[in-house]
């Protein structure tokens, strides 16, 4: 159950979004009542969905993706009967491995690639290459961009997704088992515990390690207005935290773990490399158990949600917002509704949004 804290919000603040609850007036209360965001689903039934996404070229159809290694279409809240992808033969699924992640070339279909996440037999990480034609991908068309070895079944991360200079962008968790125990996350030889770009029009391009310190960034995403990124950080027993990075930022980040754990110290040792940049918002486990990132909404069927970064809870089930002011968290509040299992965020072409629940429906915001 969700409980009071949060720690990246002032008292004053939190005093504000309090009150927010709280109307002088049926009239005023009716009012709020019509403004209060809502989701409605949008379709049911689907295998342990883990994300929603979709070419910026197909207004109207979704792309799910399923953790036991499917990839399904969504057209007019219908599921197609064959799916886009299915590489099930290929992924060991459970508990934090599966396919996890797909981003779409931004010049899909006149570039037919696609890019999938998944945890392989072994238990390591792969990021594959596809094309596809005729609304079906080509399993013959498989080309590795990607492996790296895991260590522990947990904190595989999973999430790609391109950047807006281009290069692919792929989210590693620190490498599992519980506070990073052989120190991955802040050192340069690692890949695991990082944000990584990758070149995917140069074959044989290694990756380049854009940022370190990180723990499980489960969902990462760029604003598609402006190209700001937002991750959400899952942490480890205390901070779950939204780490913010504006557009045109140069050099290497550090996003502080396992030397911190949200703003918190966490062990003591010297920080790696990198600019440290801390969360602009964080919330402990008194509030939720593991944060899942969003996006910020910039689609026109909710006006008044435009420009808000929407990110939530799996444990909890809760879903909050905020805006970005001089690379600050402002005007913080948790919205009216909870999503249970909530494991996702999604847009479409148009830029609407999405909310995924683990259980297999997937809601809009309304």
């Amino acid at each position: 159950m969700v409980r009071r804290g949060l720690l990246a919000v002032s008292a004053a603040a939190i005093v504000l979004i309090s009150l927010g609850a709280v109307f002088s007036g049926q009239g005023a209360s009716s009012r709020k009542a019509e403004q209060a965001l809502r989701i409605t689903p949008l379709v049911r039934g689907l295998s342990s969905p883990v994300l929603v996404t979709a070419p910026a070229s197909e207004p109207g159809r979704l792309y799910v993706v399923e953790q036991g290694g499917t990839i399904r279409i969504v057209e007019r809240g219908r599921v197609r009967r064959q799916p886009f992808l299915d590489i099930s033969s290929k992924v060991r699924s459970g508990g934090e491995q599966g396919l996890l992640g797909l981003a779409f070339h931004p010049d899909f279909p006149q570039d037919p690639r696609l890019y999938v996440n998944y945890t392989d037999l072994r238990g390591d990480t792969r990021v594959v290459e596809y094309r596809a034609f005729g609304g079906r991908v080509v399993p013959l068309s498989a080309r590795v961009v990607l492996t790296v070895r895991q260590p522990y079944v947990n904190h595989n991360g999973g999430m790609v997704a391109f950047g807006p200079d281009g290069f692919l962008y792929v989210g590693m968790g620190d490498g599992g088992s519980g506070g990073d125990p052989e120190d991955r996350a802040q050192s340069m030889s690692s890949l695991l515990g990082k944000l990584l770009r990758l070149d995917v029009d140069r074959r044989g391009a290694k990756p380049q390690i854009a940022a370190l310190g990180l723990r499980n960034p489960w969902r990462f995403s760029f604003d598609r207005a402006n190209g700001d990124l937002y991750i959400g950080d899952v942490g480890q027993g205390a901070i779950e935290e939204i780490d913010y990075v504006q557009a045109g930022t140069r050099g290497l980040l550090n996003f502080g773990w396992d030397v911190k754990e949200g703003r918190a110290p966490f062990e003591d040792k010297p920080l790696g490399a990198g600019r440290l940049v801390d969360p602009i918002a964080q919330y402990t486990h008194s509030v939720g158990c593991t944060v899942v990132g969003g996006h910020v909404y910039r689609g026109k069927a909710v006006p008044r949600a435009v420009g808000r970064y929407f990110y939530g809870d799996y444990c909890a089930g809760t879903v909050w917002s905020l805006e970005v002011s001089g690379e600050r968290a402002v005007r913080l509040r948790r919205e009216p509704f909870r999503v249970g299992n909530l494991v996702s965020f999604g847009e479409d072409a148009a830029g609407e949004l999405y909310v995924v629940s683990h259980d297999g429906t997937i809601y809009r915001l309304r």
